[in-house]
């Protein structure tokens, strides 16, 4: 009885042990060209170039970020994009949970038919609905604004369907029990459901949030100016321009500054968004 006890033990502490080294190498393939990036955004244009290269640069310096804000309106596109990002999100969580507790907690008629046609967009891809969307837009004189980049993106069919298997998840006594204390759907709506769901708002805020940051291709057709220009299409000046673009340093302090919100944004949902992927594979 021991021995298989011990052998128990032993197979569990090298699983966890496989397990942990799995881990480290997976954080170490993805966090050291993070931190090359960084290191690289503060080294001397000199230093870049040495062989062998150091980790560790001789003489730091905020030179590129320096040269970074001044040469080009970083501020401004860093602006949009946070603005853009958070007004997204913002309208998304809203439509999204609007639509998503009727379809998991109200038997209607045409029901499934509504769930199927909202599913079924996932099966166009979103670059599809560029023309008609920037014709549509451009006849309005709604190009080149906020408007054009916030609220297009406000409803997706994937974080309909995320919010719907929390929403059904949430047990129908719950909501009987509230309703025959006097309280309205509305109010079962925004003062139970949503605080007992928020892991899966989360999941869907953190999902939205970075892809609007890092959204390149619709932001570059509907902005032709730095006044709404999102900082991915700023950035891309970088690369296609003349003099700073050849310098190393100068383009890792962007991603630096393009990939720090992101990362700020996760870690302060993240404990939220585990238990939310968790809780998601849980219910299948």
């Amino acid at each position: 009885m021991q021995d298989q006890r011990s052998n128990r033990a032993g197979k569990s502490l090298g699983g966890r042990t496989l397990a942990y080294v799995l881990m480290i190498v997976v954080t170490a393939l993805w966090g050291a060209p993070m931190l090359w990036m960084l290191v690289t955004s503060i080294k001397p244009e000199s230093e870049i170039y040495a062989y062998p290269p150091a980790w560790i640069p001789d003489a730091p310096t905020l030179e590129a970020y320096g040269a970074l804000f001044q040469r080009f309106p970083m501020l401004t596109w860093f602006r949009n994009s946070a603005v853009v990002g958070i007004l997204t999100t913002v309208l998304t969580l809203a439509v999204d949970a609007l639509a998503a507790y009727p379809l998991a907690r109200m038997q209607f008629p045409g029901r499934r038919v509504i769930m199927g046609v909202i599913f079924a967009t996932f099966l166009l891809p979103y670059e599809l609905l560029f023309v008609p969307l920037f014709l549509g837009l451009n006849s309005y004189g709604l190009v080149d604004s906020i408007f054009s980049l916030t609220v297009p993106a406000s409803a997706n069919a994937f974080g309909v369907f995320l919010l719907t298997q929390f929403f059904q998840a949430v047990p129908r006594e719950l909501e009987d029990a509230a309703i025959m204390d006097g309280c309205s759907r509305f109010g079962f709506f925004w003062r139970i459901l949503l605080p007992l769901t928020k892991p899966g708002l989360a999941t869907v805020a953190i999902f939205t949030f970075v892809a609007s940051w890092n959204n390149f291709f619709w932001p570059l057709i509907a902005t032709n100016s730095d006044e709404t220009r999102t900082l991915p299409v700023g950035l891309a000046t970088l690369v296609g321009g003349a003099g700073m673009s050849m310098k190393q340093s100068v383009l890792m302090a962007s991603a630096v500054v393009a990939t720090l919100p992101t990362a700020i944004f996760f870690l302060a949902l993240q404990r939220h968004f585990v238990r939310g992927i968790a809780a998601t594979g849980i219910k299948g």
